[in-house]
């Protein structure tokens, strides 16, 4: 009797579960790198390029003592960008 259940035990065949590789698995949906991302604007800056900044537009004193419209908290190491009026 010990021998037929270990025959029929070892006759059933486990369920194999296949993992495809991760170069083969789908990329992330586009909706949840979106979210991730912290929310902000496109400027142009003076200089004329192109600049995403995440913060407010403050108006600062320059210092020739006039007022300029700045950008604040830019990508990359920039805390105050001018901006092109």
């Amino acid at each position: 009797m010990k021998a037929l259940s270990v025959l029929l035990l070892a006759s059933i065949s486990l369920p194999h579960v296949s993992i495809p590789p991760a170069h083969m698995q789908s990329p992330v949906p586009v909706q949840q790198t979106q979210a991730q991302r912290a929310k902000g604007k496109w400027y142009l800056a003076r200089t004329g390029h192109a600049v995403y900044c995440y913060g407010p537009v403050m108006t600062v004193t320059s210092t020739s003592g006039g007022i300029e419209r700045v950008a604040t908290f830019c990508k990359g190491d920039r805390l105050l960008v001018p901006l092109k009026d």
